[in-house]
């Protein structure tokens, strides 16, 4: 007897993922399951990724929360797949905070789209991958320096691509000054460029909106027009 089948026809201008839908059912169940086996968790080395620190444990905040601390800037997005980005954010939660709440403070400083972002449909396919204690521990997504892409985009598709959980979680930090009333100084490490960055939208505000207003710094030039006034006058006298 042939063996059953379905067909399953997807738009390919929506932006699903179809693989949920083009993997077999046991195949799905062995995926589903691949965070439960112990052995696994032993089987990659991800020494490399630890060095380069983009994804680290730090200290905790106000309400308690233990903070992991994601640095965008770190994340090579061009030669680490999204398969081994999940094992290790899943091995890094499971070996440094097995029980209890905890937070995200990730810093979007400076970060480049096409160098160093997985992309919201391979964070929301990582997440939903993620066991549902995990879930349920992780208490606030603190979200450091934003741009407007990043809110247009989680405005826009955020409710689409990402679940309720996960959407709701997320709080933006447009200034670490008001990070501080979350957590306090000293429970995480901040990088040098962030704080750069940070100075730079303090006193650039519309940075934030992609604008960038006195790019060559003219406003601090004196003013050529004052200069010649100034030698006139002396002539006359």
């Amino acid at each position: 007897m042939a063996e059953e089948f379905s067909v399953v026809v997807l738009a390919s201008d929506l932006g699903i993922d179809a693989r949920p839908f083009l993997t077999r059912s046991d195949e799905v169940d062995e995926q589903e399951n691949w965070h439960d086996c112990p052995q696994y968790l032993g089987d990659e080395d991800f020494s490399d990724l630890d060095l380069l620190q983009f994804f680290t444990i730090q200290g905790l905040d106000k309400s308690g929360n233990r903070i992991f601390r994601i640095v965008g800037k770190y994340f090579p997005a061009r030669v680490v797949s999204a398969e081994r980005l999940k094992k290790y954010i899943f091995q890094k939660i499971s070996y440094e905070c097995p029980e209890g709440p905890f937070c995200l403070v990730y810093m979007h400083s400076t970060v480049q789209k096409d160098e160093n972002s997985p992309g919201i449909t391979i964070l929301r396919w990582i997440y939903e991958d993620l066991p549902s204690d995990i879930k349920d521990r992780l208490q606030v997504v603190y979200f450091i320096h934003p741009g407007l892409r990043s809110r247009l985009v989680i405005a826009t598709l955020g409710r689409l691509l990402l679940s309720g959980g996960l959407y709701w979680k997320i709080k933006y930090v447009s200034r670490l000054q008001y990070l501080w009333d979350e957590i306090k100084k000293g429970e995480v490490e901040i990088p040098d460029f962030v704080n750069n960055h940070d100075n730079v939208l303090e006193h650039r505000p519309l940075t934030d909106y992609g604008i960038e207003p006195d790019p060559f710094q003219l406003a601090e030039v004196q003013s050529s027009s004052f200069t010649l006034n100034r030698y006139e006058n002396r002539w006359v006298s």
